[in-house]
């Protein structure tokens, strides 16, 4: 059957379609041939931002242009319609897009599909919360009839905000039903948690801060049998430990302010997704460039936008993401040795530690991209991030003592930063969630979340002893 010919677009608007047709496939071209051929760090530091680029319209700025504008202006009204009408790639106004955003979209979209066969895409968003809003929102807005029921599927361990928007914003407020999976690794579990109406798994790993694990491929799986989504919060693994979408996941969820940027500048966000992905709603657009659907008709209308200076201040962040991810898990893996060990100490949550339960688990999925490419490494290596927890003897009173004694390392609800951070999740992260919903989660009272920075590891390790030797003092 002949393709009905599209008579709301002109001769004058066919003419930019044409052209900006040209310069998609000479982007295609460059990415194929060249892009996908780099490794991890080049991609990081280049992203699509070419030589080429620079030269020719950027007067040859080596760094990608803040573009601090709110609109972008149009040649004529045949290049307006055709860009409003999404027929040609355009950024027409910052609450939908900047090329600021495209360069950090199109890199992390990359790092994201690194290995991967297929093609990603991205959507940045102005927070880590925002991302998570904007991934999970498209699959529960149609109801199929008025009397459905809709739910979805999430591991019990997840980020405190992630607990809130699934069970205040959703399930109270929406009446939309989140059905939590207590033991993550009971593939079982998940099983039985999914019925006629569920729209999407959701799991975070590693979590924070009880650092859960569930097996990608596995969940992933049983997702797709049912015609349904996967979505992953990879947040403090990052693309340079693990690739969730390599293993079967759709959709991964990143708070770039954390563990992709380590500063500290700024609030940053992003959804990355594969095209032609499995979902049982039933949208071709939605389908087929989730990432762009949510960009152009979702978050248009929401308006969860990054601004252009946050985006580029990302990106210079990311350049150096795997170098940064390969210190600091090894400093981490230092310092959860040390208090495996330590007398005040109840017990270690770190995945690296060949004691934890799902170290081999872990193991399977969390490596050190391209190390069998360096020089330093030249075979497989596995690392297992900057993040983990312990619970102090003593209960409540030895522990907020110890926490406050710390000197070198900071108190504050951050992570990812390339300063130790330290937080009692109890009374901050996951605070609002309540006394029910931690026991749920399995973080206990006494539990400290350590997210490990770029200091020496044996400063914070003087600082942890120092401050566990004062605490025992009455």
């Amino acid at each position: 059957m002949a393709k009905k010919k599209d008579t709301s677009i002109t001769p004058g608007m066919q003419k930019y379609i044409t052209l900006n047709n040209k310069y998609l496939a000479k982007r295609d071209r460059y990415i194929n041939k060249e892009v996908k051929k780099w490794k991890f760090d080049t991609i990081a530091v280049h992203g699509l931002y070419s030589v080429n680029d620079a030269i020719e319209d950027y007067q040859g700025a080596i760094i990608e242009p803040i573009f601090m504008s709110t609109a972008q202006a149009y040649r004529d009204s045949d290049e307006m319609a055709a860009a409003l009408a999404y027929k040609i790639p355009t950024w027409c106004y910052s609450r939908i897009a900047n090329p600021s955003t495209y360069y950090y979209e199109w890199t992390l979209a990359l790092l994201e599909g690194y290995g991967f066969k297929g093609k990603t895409s991205c959507c940045s968003t102005s927070s880590g919360m925002s991302a998570i809003m904007t991934a999970v929102q498209p699959f529960l807005i149609v109801k199929k009839s008025a009397t459905e029921k809709r739910n979805f599927v999430a591991t019990a361990q997840c980020y405190g905000g992630t607990f809130q928007q699934f069970t205040i914003r959703l399930m109270q407020e929406r009446n939309i039903e989140c059905r939590w999976v207590l033991d993550a690794t009971n593939i079982d579990e998940w099983a039985s948690k999914i019925d006629e109406n569920t729209r999407f798994l959701y799991g975070e790993l590693p979590s924070n801060p009880q650092l859960g694990f569930f097996d990608i491929k596995e969940v992933a799986d049983l997702a797709h049998s049912h015609n349904l989504p996967l979505i992953v919060d990879s947040t403090v693994a990052t693309p340079a430990l693990l690739r969730p979408i390599c293993h079967g996941a759709d959709i991964v969820v990143q708070s770039a302010t954390k563990s992709l940027t380590t500063s500290g500048f700024g609030v940053c966000g992003g959804i990355i997704a594969r095209k032609d992905l499995i979902c049982n709603i039933d949208d071709d657009q939605l389908k087929t460039d989730f990432s762009l659907f949510v960009k152009y008709l979702q978050n248009r209308d929401f308006g969860p936008n990054l601004h252009p200076m946050q985006a580029v201040m990302t990106m210079n962040d990311m350049r150096t993401l795997r170098s940064k991810m390969d210190m600091l898990s090894r400093s981490t893996m230092e310092i959860s040795q040390f208090l495996e060990g330590h007398p005040d100490i109840e017990s270690v949550h770190y995945l690296g530690l060949p004691t934890h339960p799902l170290h081999d688990l872990a193991s399977k999925y969390m490596w050190l991209v391209d190390a069998e490419h360096d020089a330093q490494y030249g075979m497989p290596v596995n690392r297992y991030g900057h993040l983990m927890s312990f619970c102090v003897k003593g209960g409540v009173p030895k522990t907020r003592k110890f926490f406050d004694n710390l000197q070198r390392i900071w108190r504050a609800t951050d992570l990812g930063r390339i300063k130790s951070v330290a937080t009692i999740p109890a009374i901050s992260t996951h605070q609002q969630q309540g006394e029910a919903g931690r026991k749920l989660a399995n973080i206990p009272p006494n539990m400290v979340r350590l997210s490990v920075g770029a200091e020496h590891p044996t400063d914070i390790i003087a600082d942890l002893d120092k401050a566990l030797r004062k605490a025992k003092k009455k």
